[in-house]
């Protein structure tokens, strides 16, 4: 397939990847709300605060914008999942693929709450709160990759490069 033929074809994989980021989304948000009712954890507004960090605003600690958290929350898992889609197109999918996924999302959030001053490195948060946050980003890559791999075929998936000279 031709180098720009196959970029194209990759712009529907992201979509349908961007649909699968949604029921990702929505499904680590249900099983949040049922963790946070058991143990009684608040809402975090880190996201908020991070999105609006980086929009030029100053919030502060105390600030709760419920609809900036959202906006970060779904768009972040929206984004991402475009990538998921295109990882579907080109083979990269199975436990592997939710793996490498699960990181590429921790280390979003934590790359953009670490720059933009923020949210603190994992390495200073309680356990129970670091392992409460790999478990929701787990669920969601998890769920991100099942839809993403139902919707999108590996079409594109490459035989080439599979030795290493």
């Amino acid at each position: 397939m031709a180098e720009g033929s196959r970029v194209r074809a990759l712009l529907p994989a992201a979509g349908r990847g961007v649909l699968a980021g949604l029921a990702g989304v929505a499904v680590m948000t249900a099983v949040e709300k049922v963790e946070q009712a058991v143990t009684r954890r608040p809402d975090s507004y880190v996201p908020a605060r991070t999105l609006l960090t980086l929009l030029g605003r100053h919030p502060g600690d105390d600030d709760r914008p419920p609809a900036w958290n959202h906006a970060m929350h779904w768009g972040t898992g929206a984004t991402l999942g475009a990538l998921r889609g295109v990882w579907a197109a080109v083979g990269l999918r199975g436990a592997q693929a939710h793996v490498a996924h699960t990181v590429v999302r921790l280390a979003t959030d934590q790359t953009l709450e670490n720059a933009s001053g923020v949210g603190a490195p994992p390495a200073t948060w309680p356990r129970d709160e670091l392992v409460v946050d790999v478990l929701h980003k787990a669920i969601y890559s998890v769920v991100t990759g099942l839809v993403a791999e139902r919707l999108v075929e590996p079409r594109l998936q490459s035989r080439r490069g599979r030795t290493s000279h």
